[in-house]
């Protein structure tokens, strides 16, 4: 059985440099997927004297932070779909099987979101 893969210590954040492959693992992409980055200029990188991308661990983490809040801006439309849909009449059984998601999850979800109606219907 092999162990887990566990993300490099940095010891000097700002100096050390990481291969493609290093990266694509803390990522849990591709090479490519890391290149592209590069390309995009969403993942900054030097080059060593042979043309080789080297990756700095402040631009890792840069990149983590922007991943994880796009996440974030991801769920809250995605919460703010299900209230408009519940808004426009769904039941909560409902919009919870359009997000592929637990009744009750989608209860607490809708809760922060909207006013629940009652068994009747009525606010």
């Amino acid at each position: 059985m092999t162990e887990p893969h566990h993300a490099p210590q940095f010891k000097n954040p700002d100096h050390d440099l990481l291969t493609p492959r290093e990266v694509a693992q803390i990522f849990g992409v591709r090479t490519t997927t890391i290149a592209r980055w590069a390309r995009e200029g969403r993942l900054a990188f030097n080059r060593t004297p042979g043309g080789h991308r080297r990756y700095a661990a402040s631009a890792i983490r840069r990149l983590m932070s922007e991943i994880a809040a796009e996440s974030t801006d991801d769920l809250r439309i995605a919460e703010e779909d299900a209230a408009r849909l519940y808004d426009q009449g769904w039941t909560i059984r409902q919009v919870a099987e359009k997000f592929d998601c637990s009744y009750g999850a989608m209860r607490r979800i809708l809760q922060r979101h909207t006013t629940l109606r009652n068994r009747n219907g009525t606010r």
